[in-house]
């Protein structure tokens, strides 16, 4: 049989994942990035010393990976080895105290009775009540939601009462929480998807519940780490990575994709993987005239999510503040409102802070921090104008650091960059730096998110935050292994075979059918798109 060739669009952490399950299936794949680095927003910043994460920092859930590297033949723990942290963060509120979040039940629930003593039994309550909710919707959740088949049938349909999709996050959350504070601890997660927890459907509380049950992680190097490990293990497959080659235009005969053209010509290919922006891949890559559900009219009446404002910045000294801090503004609904409703920018933002050289010193110069400053924004609208604004909302920054303990920050940097939704928008090529892509939220879930299987064309196939599941590495590790899975059920060959798993069992099927698996439960829990609260 002639061997298949695929291409690749992106060296995204999905992308760099479906070139991994493809190889090891026996495809011929060629990956073609436009930047001259790996990883898309999964790549890292260096300079004088210092290393930081461009995008996410977080890393949740390592099974996913896990078994993609074992259908590679290969295990994660020797390509990226990873700390487990304790406290996972320091969640601090505006209104006032902190929680050191830990999974240490006892210890947690110490924490929280010194902000409410009436909620620390709660905590249990929330553990129990999520891991029930983990397994019992695992059944519905492992496939590719391509329709209303797919949504409404009588299983999910039996789900819905533990799904509560009339509730919001914060709403469910009731049952457990009484202080406004406590709850946000367990809700806030939700912004990893860009999405508000007073609108975040009740099922999300998964994503806290993820976090106690199975750990936040460090990548050592930090997550850029995974995706050089990606890259290595396909090259290792026979990938062919092009870096710095931007792609130019998707290729068609009729409707089907045949390939890409880039400015050193033509890539012939059977079928074609996006990992790009899908928005902007759309409008650069595809003519309208090909695209009906998907049309350049249509694309512009979505919902695409927030933006973040960020500072890397090296600078002199240490200090003695958590791996990961989380600042929730005073006025937590009225910073979420400037951001997804009036499109301003709050004179009180909330924001993150990764202070990682505390868990890996090999980010800095000895004597010397890596210092990572995230501030949810809108997305670009008319209402700011960066140009104008990128030098005041950075002087702002300075002032809200210091209320997590960074004090005189400014005067000792060494290394500094800034990067805005409009650099995201024109230098990393992110639609309307929406940095999560569309929003998830209830008309773009599900199968009214773009497909796996690309519904618009034949022989093209998405990956990445703007397909099912959706946002986060976990969910674009998981996208990638949906659509590849598709793709070779196209071409009719079987995706890889995994090695004997360190339970015994052969592969995840075997697995499944002697225990209730979590992982593309998870995986499409943390995609499954936000409905508003009743």
């Amino acid at each position: 049989m002639k061997t298949k060739k695929i291409v690749i669009v992106g060296a995204g952490p999905g992308g760099l994942a479906s070139a991994v399950l493809l190889a090891a299936a026996g495809v011929k794949v060629k990956v073609i990035e436009r930047l001259p680095v790996l990883g898309g927003r999964t790549s890292c910043i260096e300079s004088q010393g210092f290393r930081f994460d461009l995008g996410p920092t977080f890393f949740l859930y390592p099974r996913v990976l896990e078994e993609i590297f074992r259908a590679a033949g290969t295990d994660l723990s020797s390509e990226v080895p990873m700390v487990r942290l304790d406290p996972q963060y320091r969640i601090q509120f505006g209104a006032g105290g902190h929680l050191d979040c830990t999974s240490d039940i006892l210890g947690m629930e110490r924490q929280i009775a010194a902000l409410c003593p009436s909620d620390a039994p709660g905590f249990c309550r929330f553990l129990a009540e999520n891991r029930a909710k983990l397994l019992k919707m695992q059944p519905c959740l492992e496939t590719p939601f391509e329709g209303w088949r797919d949504v409404i049938n009588a299983r999910m349909l039996k789900l819905l009462p533990m799904m509560r999709p009339h509730q919001s996050v914060d709403t469910y959350l009731k049952r457990f929480f009484k202080d406004d504070r406590v709850r946000l601890a367990f809700c806030f997660q939700s912004k990893y998807l860009g999405m508000s927890p007073f609108r975040c459907p009740s099922l999300f509380s998964i994503l806290s519940f993820l976090e106690y049950e199975y750990g936040v992680w460090h990548p050592l190097g930090g997550c850029s780490a995974v995706t050089a490990a990606l890259a290595r293990v396909a090259r290792r497959l026979g990938v062919e990575i092009c870096l710095n080659t931007p792609v130019e235009e998707i290729l068609f005969q009729g409707r089907r994709a045949t390939g890409v053209r880039t400015a050193d010509g033509i890539h012939q290919a059977d079928a074609v993987v996006v990992n790009a922006d899908f928005a902007r891949a759309m409008e650069r890559l595809v003519p309208d005239s090909l695209r009906t559900r998907w049309s350049n009219r249509r694309l512009a009446k979505k919902k695409y999510s927030c933006s973040t404002f960020m500072m890397y910045l090296g600078v002199d000294g240490s200090f003695d503040r958590p791996h990961h801090t989380i600042h929730i503004a005073k006025d937590y609904e009225s910073n979420l409102k400037d951001i997804e409703d009036r499109h301003v920018l709050s004179e009180d933002p909330s924001f993150y802070v990764q202070n990682a050289c505390v868990s890996d010193p090999s980010l800095a110069p000895r004597g010397q921090s890596a210092l990572y400053v995230l501030a949810p924004v809108t997305h670009q609208h008319a209402n700011v104008d960066w140009s104008r604004e990128r030098t005041r909302f950075r002087q702002l920054m300075f002032r809200q650091l210091e209320k997590a303990g960074y004090t005189d920050v400014e005067r000792r940097i060494r290394f500094e960059r800034i990067i805005t939704p409009a650099d995201w928008d024109t230098r990393y090529e992110i639609h309307r730096g929406a940095t999560f892509s569309l929003a998830h939220s209830l008309d773009q879930m599900l199968h009214l998110r773009p497909h796996n299987r690309f519904e618009d064309l034949d022989g093209m196939y998405l990956v990445g935050g703007g397909t099912h599941p959706g946002s986060g590495l976990p969910v674009i590790f998981e996208s990638a292994r949906i659509s590849s899975r598709l793709l070779l059920q196209d071409l009719g060959m079987d995706p890889p075979a995994g090695r004997r798993r360190p339970d015994g069992f052969e592969d995840e099927g075997e697995a499944r059918a002697a225990r209730p698996g979590l992982l593309s439960t998870i995986a499409s829990l943390l995609g499954s798109k936000p409905k508003p609260s009743a």
